[in-house]
């Protein structure tokens, strides 16, 4: 297999280790990181939202081979992000309650996937209308709406900055997708969803065939890169036997992103095989759909990054043309906005270095 990442990249290629190698403590010599290379693995794992998976094997390796020192940087950095994930569980736990006593139906998307990490926000969906949502939240809990983009307004959703709670509250509302253009799967995530305990929590979580349909919409579709957290989360849920892959090919073809799914699934399970041998065993029909594969990732700016021309590309065309063919006017309409945005993000990209108000 062509080689994901470039060997000068140290921190990632340890990161990847630390979270994918079977018996990563056979690579004990490769951890003997200095002060300095360390901060840069934790700020990378951070970035990934890692910490805490990837800084418990490290400090198993490095209390086996006796090494305090090293030891101890990762029970402080174990110690400071649980911490903040406490916090923000505390919050998260209240603010579904809440919104649940006051008639806002509510689901946990995206943030519980890397348990036990937690996203940089808290991200929740609900058919709620917004108005209620957000008196909810400003009434109980004195929270302000942080400034809205263009995607956001196009994909129905607010930020909210809760007074205590460094993460921000991102609400999706009766919409997913960047431009807000999914209903179809929008309109399973509620129906579809079960408790789950995380912590000393009980929140309501995606089904697992929404929660990859979620995961490809923003990592094939929005971002167009993956974490390493989406890496790890995907290949256990996939290991898990709790995918039913004829659901999950139905619910996104009807969505108009299987290729986008069986794509996103193709790399996950190879970039795990570039670190285990094996990748994930999934059923034929998913490779024979998947578009492109892990050697086409590259590792730039922090990221595992997929390449937009001519392979997401592909990808878009095949979604517009299912809500096209399926008559979904308003929400073809909505996705077409898509490249107009993409460009003024870029432009402002280059101009300001920043694409804060648009994407």
């Amino acid at each position: 297999m062509t080689p994901l990442l470039s060997s000068s990249d140290k921190s990632l290629t340890l990161l990847s280790q630390l979270l994918l190698c079977p018996g990563p403590e056979d690579r004990r010599a490769s951890f003997q990181v200095s002060l300095k290379e360390f901060d840069e693995l934790l700020t990378l794992a951070d970035s990934h939202h890692v910490v805490m998976r990837s800084m418990e094997v490290f400090c198993l390796i490095m209390s086996a081979a006796r090494d305090g020192n090293r030891t101890k940087w990762a029970v402080k950095a174990i110690e400071r992000e649980n911490e903040r994930i406490e916090n923000a569980l505390a919050f998260l736990q209240v603010i579904c309650d809440t919104l649940e006593s006051e008639g806002c139906d509510v689901t946990v998307i995206k943030s519980l996937d890397h348990w036990p990490d937690l996203g940089s926000d808290l991200d929740l969906y609900t058919n709620a209308k917004p108005e209620k949502v957000t008196q909810v939240l400003k009434q109980r809990f004195k929270a302000d709406t942080a400034p809205r983009s263009w995607g956001d307004r196009l994909a129905n959703k607010w930020n909210f900055i809760v007074p205590g709670l460094p993460e921000l509250v991102e609400v999706h509302m009766g919409r997913l997708g960047q431009m807000g253009e999914q209903v179809t799967i929008a309109s399973s995530v509620a129906t579809r969803s079960r408790s789950a305990e995380v912590g000393n929590h009980i929140f309501r979580v995606p089904a697992a065939v929404d929660r990859l349909m979620i995961s490809t919409l923003q990592r094939m579709y929005r971002h167009f890169y993956l974490r390493l957290c989406d890496v790890v989360d995907t290949a256990n849920l996939l290991e898990s036997g709790k995918v039913d892959y004829d659901q999950l090919r139905s619910s996104a073809k009807a969505a108009g992103i299987w290729e986008g799914v069986a794509t996103y699934l193709a790399v996950v399970s190879d970039h795990v095989a570039n670190y285990r041998g094996d990748g994930i065993d999934l059923p034929a029909f998913v490779r024979q759909s998947a578009t492109f594969g892990g050697d086409r990732l590259r590792f730039r700016r922090g990221f595992l990054r997929v390449p937009i021309l001519p392979d997401s590309a592909r990808l878009y065309a095949a979604q517009l043309t299912t809500f096209l063919r399926n008559g979904e006017l308003r929400n073809t309409a909505r996705l077409s906005l898509l490249p107009c945005l993409a460009t003024a993000a870029a432009v402002g990209q280059k101009i300001t270095g920043s694409d804060k108000g648009i994407w």
